[in-house]
């Protein structure tokens, strides 16, 4: 064959960088022979999931030799009730991550644009690139500006819209940098969005946020017909492992969705997983009051090492080392602790840290501390 599979490819994906996951811990303790390790690198709960979910999945085993509901009624029947929506406005993913694939698929191609913001999720690209529409990157706050550095800019992000634009992606709080837009900055852009614009909120970590970022999505949802609200079980719910997540918009978007979503792309033991999560308001609270105290235990500790970090609101902590981040990065593996180098965000003297339980942080900061001596 004369021609490489390369050049078969199409233009986009020709120029797209595969992402990169956080470093498993069965892989890292291969590697260097080593055990006990921790892993603070994906943004995980590290309680792990609820026990009903546990329950939930214990009692369906048996059962799945038998397809899953492949609409999910009874999952987005709940979750449409959590939100006060109706249930033909909710779409089921594999995680949140399909939802977000969907919505290129369904409005993005050739000749067409997306935007996002620097620093934003690597996901946005890669969905974008991957449909071959081109990606619009909206500057963001610079890195001394006083509440939300390398977050994104309201006004940079309307100004990079253009007659081409037919998707916008929001993450909210933002990942790697864990800042968050308030209702007021959000309420700007949406109002300041044309129409004929999906605006997509990607909120995988809402749970975390402060109450007073916090909206009713069913008000949201009515007054912006164009907006698309993504949100997962995969962090604050503790099922990553099993791959569910959900779309809220209008049901005319929704029904587009719907129609480039693959048959039975959410598996049985996640829908009643994700149904038993979402009744176990005791293990959010705990989750959260866990995610808080070690949040001000990091920030307190990188005060005190004389490094900055970036204000977040969500269940991770990017803290800038003001030097290349791969040496320490590497240096830390050695000591069994992986966290998450975000150089491929442009962002090369950063770390990022999950928020683990007390004991992972502390460690944590001994091993940092050690390492930076």
């Amino acid at each position: 064959m004369s021609k490489s599979f390369q050049s078969l490819a199409t233009k986009g994906v020709q120029q797209l960088k595969p992402y990169l996951p956080g470093k498993p811990i069965d892989e890292l303790e291969r590697e260097l022979g080593i055990t006990n390790s921790i892993k603070l690198a994906s943004n995980e709960n590290p309680l792990g999931p609820s026990a009903k979910a546990v329950d939930a999945i214990r009692a369906h085993c048996e059962s799945v030799n038998f397809y899953p509901d492949g609409g999910g009624f009874k999952l987005r029947a709940r979750i449409a009730e959590k939100f006060q929506i109706e249930r033909a406005c909710v779409t089921l993913g594999n995680g949140s991550n399909d939802v977000l694939e969907l919505v290129a698929h369904a409005f993005l191609g050739p000749d067409i644009s997306a935007v996002f913001s620097e620093y934003a999720f690597a996901v946005y690209p890669i969905a974008t690139q991957a449909v071959g529409a081109t990606a619009n990157v909206a500057k963001a706050f610079p890195l001394d500006h006083e509440t939300m550095p390398l977050g994104h800019n309201p006004e940079t992000l309307l100004s990079s819209v253009d007659e081409k634009t037919r998707v916008v992606f929001i993450a909210n709080p933002n990942n790697p940098t864990g800042t968050c837009l308030s209702v007021q900055m959000l309420k700007q852009i949406l109002d300041g969005m044309p129409d004929d614009v999906v605006v997509v909120l990607d909120m995988a970590y809402n749970e975390y946020m402060d109450d007073s970022f916090q909206f009713e999505v069913n008000e949201w949802l009515a007054a912006y017909p164009n907006l698309v609200i993504t949100g997962t079980f995969s962090k604050i719910y503790a099922l990553a492992g099993l791959r569910i997540g959900y779309a809220l918009s209008s049901p005319d978007i929704a029904d587009l969705l719907n129609r480039v979503r693959q048959p039975f792309n959410t598996s049985l033991l996640a829908q009643v997983a994700a149904l038993a999560a979402l009744d176990d308001d005791e293990h959010i609270q705990k989750s959260v009051l866990v995610n808080n105290l070690g949040k001000a235990y990091l920030q307190t500790s990188f005060t005190e090492l004389g490094l900055d970090y970036l204000p977040t609101m969500a269940n991770f902590i990017t803290v800038n080392l003001h030097q290349d981040a791969q040496p320490i990065y590497q240096a830390l593996l050695k000591k069994g602790v992986i966290v998450r180098p975000v150089a491929n965000y442009n962002m090369p003297e950063f770390l990022r840290i999950s928020i683990g339980t007390e004991a992972q942080n502390q460690r944590f900061i001994r091993a940092l501390t050690e390492v930076l001596a």
